[in-house]
């Protein structure tokens, strides 16, 4: 029956319980005849045509008015055959029609284009990993997006019933039938039938770039992509570890624009493991999945599934303690999968390297409720120099407990052992003009290490993690973490010292006996949301921490051990150092050793909102409340507070960003103010009745920049210009007060460190990726110390660094798998030392040479992997020398199951 309207015409009053029965039969005769198989003649037809047929075949009678644009137009139909309720779906969204069911009548009605709805959705893998790449498409809206880095998927279509469609590469498409209501979000999640680890081969085949791992929940505590956030931050995969056999967290970081090793690990408490340069200031990998997680050692690569350093002040969300006015480096660490897999790998190399590791994971329970992933590495590796080795044990369970729909439970550990001996460092002298101004000047024979391998230095550190994830609602998610970190130095820490005043060739060698250890407690509630106030999407973060830190030291007195001339190829004093000597000079000392403890907490509030105030124009807005307390350091000598290790501060910080998107998921532009802090001990000062309380210093970044993502991520590129000014610095001043002379401390210093930096990320061809980096870094103490104002500071690295890495992998045929990878780093000047007292010393420029070949299967994998071509000889060091690796390789086999 067709009408001319939307009135039916009735002579007929039933009674009310014959109406009820009617109705409720009706409903269920609906529901069961949508899902009735149809047969359209054609393809092509026009919406009338196929309505009246559809009439003939399944019983219902459509109602509609003639003066409908789309009752007359002609459609091409997906499917000519199926379901009436798929049929009419189809024809929905390409005649702008939406179909209403009641009892066995349809309701057609025209779409308005001011209706529209939408529908997001998650797609994972069956281990529970997020699937990015996957093609989502509304049929017969004509939209379609592909999932982000977090599997999340977005789409915007007129009201109207519809065919959701998800496609990946090797996979076959899945499908959910959708009904989108004008101004409502509707869910629709899908689940792939791979694992993550198939994925990563489907990836090569799809042509997407392995290296472009941008997107993470670490990097804003959002879910936001990276095109919309104004902060710039880069990461390195755990594909590309593998590619290039790393076994030093170093060489990894080594990818990354702007990043330079500054300082090698050293095992002791203060600035013992690795240090880094970003944007001019030191930063350490401190952080394990958002949470404290340092170490007095180093950091083992095979529990890394991803490192990201975020660049610039990053207090606002993540505190002052373990973030530098630079930036911040943080490890994700690898989670559990659903699908029972693993490998297990060893490493042979240059310098009797041997390194085994193992990662395997599946569900514990038959309904996988319960995943688990255990990961574990033992290396053992002499110095390339004439004494010294490095052996270190490590393992890392991890658990993934689905307690229900809405409730998740993570519970991860790292235990990690190491025993070394101290890396050859040599300390410039600091208190009169350099003789000699580099390394080449010295004549110093580089191959000898100046110690013995029975003075060692153990770093055992322990890390863990419980997070309870809770889904709350549609639009809230609450995260609780409970974090750990223990760290020691247990052992001899040994350097060489530049000290004598006419001579550059004698070197002190001194040495103390350390045995100190650090405790961190961090417990963390953030609720994220994701709502919208009127037309504004908001994506919120709130959030509260509190860390406890605790110190204890045991230490002998700094002694000089002896002298040895470090040009002087047969001196009888270099072979005379051991650990017997040392003990008996340690023993002998009469020097007092530090032994004392201390503590802090800190106490802090914060959050992030990001608004979309248009679907192009996106807002940041952050802030935190940061208090700090120092309960002050005990003397065991005396039984009392250190003078002024005791005080209470509180800070401020703000966050702000502008992005706006020229071409959508495309093209960015972005710009930030971001703001970091740092507490300053309060002072004794010279002068009765002057305060010697500190404020925090303060760093303040201006950002600008560029974003694109292009060619369904086969480009990524970043290009950004920032300006960081750092003020409240401390510096030594003579003031004069009724003919009295007083050395006091003042806090007006400032550092400017501004510069631009460029990534690019791509994949042009099918198996070829690439990445590559810019650096450029101006600093500058604008006021300081007159010994020092004007000059860079040496902890500000060098100025110019530049990255690059390309490889190709086979993606088809017979030697499907077979690769090369070939790459390196420039490194400019670094001015190591920098005062009018000393002079300048500095570390020349110099570029590294790598590559690799390799065979990566299904089943198993072989790679060999050469570093310093050309066998360089380079340093590393802040106001020290300490040169690193010649040339060195490494082979590789790995068997997966």
């Amino acid at each position: 029956m067709k009408i001319n309207g939307f009135k039916i015409a009735s002579s007929n009053v039933v009674s009310l319980w014959l109406a009820i029965t009617f109705i409720f039969s009706s409903m269920q005769l609906s529901a069961q005849n949508s899902q009735q198989q149809i047969n359209i003649s054609r393809a092509t037809i026009t919406v009338k045509s196929l309505l009246e047929e559809a009439e003939r075949q399944s019983g219902f009678s459509f109602i509609y008015s003639n003066k409908f644009s789309g009752i007359d137009k002609t459609v091409t139909l997906s499917n000519t055959s199926g379901s009436l309720k798929d049929i009419l779906a189809d024809v929905s969204g390409k005649a702008q029609l939406r179909f209403e069911f009641t009892g066995n009548q349809i309701t057609v009605r025209e779409i308005s284009r001011k209706e529209s709805g939408q529908v997001r959705g998650q797609v994972m893998t069956v281990d529970s990993e997020p699937a990015a790449g996957a093609k989502v498409t509304l049929k017969g809206a004509g939209v379609s997006t592909l999932t982000d880095d977090n599997g999340i998927y977005i789409l915007k279509a007129p009201a109207g019933s519809y065919m959701l469609e998800l496609q990946y590469p090797g996979l076959p498409p899945l499908t959910q039938q959708i009904n989108l209501t004008d101004g409502k979000l509707i869910t629709a999640d899908f689940s792939l039938y791979a694992n993550s680890r198939q994925l990563q081969q489907f990836e090569v085949n799809a042509n997407r770039s392995r290296f472009a791992k941008k997107e993470s929940n670490n990097i804003a505590k959002l879910p936001i992509k990276n095109l919309e956030n104004p902060q710039v931050y880069t990461t390195v995969s755990s594909e590309l570890i593998k590619e290039q056999v790393i076994t030093d967290i170093g060489n990894a970081i080594k990818n990354m624009p702007g990043i330079y090793k500054i300082q090698g690990n050293r095992g002791i408490n203060t600035d013992g493991t690795s240090s880094y340069t970003i944007r001019g200031f030191r930063t350490e990998a401190s952080m394990m999945d958002g949470v404290p997680g340092q170490t007095n050692g180093e950091i083992d690569p095979a529990n890394i599934e991803r490192i990201e350093v975020l660049k610039g002040p990053s207090a606002t969300l993540y505190g002052s303690t373990l973030t530098s006015f630079g930036g911040l480096i943080n490890i994700v660490s690898k989670k559990p999968m659903e699908a029972f897999g693993g490998e297990v790998s060893y490493t042979a190399g240059s310098f009797n390297l041997n390194r085994i590791t193992a990662d395997v994971h599946g569900p514990v329970s038959k309904d996988s409720s319960l995943l688990f992933r255990v990961n574990t590495a033992y290396q053992n590796t002499s110095s390339w120099q004439d004494a010294g080795f490095r052996k270190s044990m490590f393992i890392a369970p991890a658990l993934h407990y689905r307690a229900g729909d809405r409730l998740n439970i993570f519970l991860n550990a790292e235990f990690y052992q190491t025993e070394s001996t101290n890396p050859s460092s040599i300390f410039l002298n600091r208190v009169r003009p350099f003789i000699a101004q580099s390394p080449d000047e010295l004549n110093f024979d580089w191959k000898r290490s100046y110690t013995s391998s029975d003075i060692t230095m153990k770093n055992p550190t322990m890390n863990a993690r419980a997070q309870v994830l809770y889904k709350i609602s549609d639009q809230w998610t609450s995260q609780t973490i409970i974090s750990t970190n223990t760290r020691k130095s247990d052992g001899y820490y040994q350097y060489q010292f530049i000290r004598k005043a006419a001579s550059e060739d004698s070197l002190e060698r001194t040495v103390s006996l350390q045995n100190t250890s650090n405790t961190a407690i961090d417990i963390q509630q953030n609720f994220t949301g994701d709502f919208r106030i009127g037309t504004l999407r908001n994506r919120l973060v709130v959030g509260f921490d509190y860390v406890n830190m605790r110190v204890s030291n045991d230490n002998s007195p700094y002694i000089a051990f002896d002298f040895v001339d470090g040009s002087l190829a047969a001196d009888p004093n270099y072979v005379k150092i051991s650990r017997y000597a040392l003990d008996a000079r340690l023993n002998s000392s009469t020097l007092a050793p530090t032994r004392n403890h201390g503590s802090s907490e800190i106490f802090s509030v914060y959050a992030s909102d990001v608004i979309n105030v248009t679907d192009r124009l996106l807002a940041m807005m952050s802030v935190r409340l940061d208090k700090f307390s120092s309960k002050g350091t005990i003397n065991h000598a005396t039984n009392q507070p250190i003078v002024n290790s005791k005080f209470d501060k509180s800070a401020v910080s703000p966050k702000f960003g502008l992005v706006y998107q020229v071409v959508k998921e495309q093209i960015s532009l972005f710009a930030n103010y971001m703001n970091g802090f740092a507490y300053v001990q309060p002072v004794t000062q010279s002068l009765p009745g002057l305060s010697g309380a500190m404020k925090p210093q303060q760093a303040n970044q201006f950002e600008g920049g560029v974003k694109l993502d292009l060619f369904r991520s086969k480009l990524s590129f970043t290009a950004s210009y920032y300006d960081i000014t750092v003020d409240n610095m401390t510096r030594q001043e003579s003031i004069t007060v009724e003919g009295t002379r007083y050395d006091i401390t003042v806090q007006n210093g400032t550092q400017d460190s501004r510069g631009i930096e460029f990534e690019l990320i791509a994949n042009p061809l099918p198996g070829l990726n690439l990445l590559a980096g810019y650096a450029y870094n101006d600093s500058k103490l604008v006021k300081a110390a007159s010994n020092v104002e004007g000059r860079r500071p040496p902890s500000a690295g060098p100025a110019n660094l530049a990255n690059a890495w390309i490889s190709y992998t086979q993606p088809r045929g017979k030697v499907k798998g077979l690769g090369v990878g070939i790459g390196g780093n420039y490194v400019g000047e670094h001015l190591t030392s920098n005062t009018t007292v000393t002079g300048i010393f500095t570390l020349p420029s110099y570029t590294i040479l790598n590559a690799t070949v390799f065979y990566d299967t299904k089943r198993f994998r072989l790679g060999v992997k050469a570093d310093n071509l050309t066998d360089q000889l380079y340093f590393a060091g802040q106001g020290v020398l300490t040169p690193q690796l010649p040339f060195n390789m490494n082979a590789n086999v790995t068997v997966k199951f």
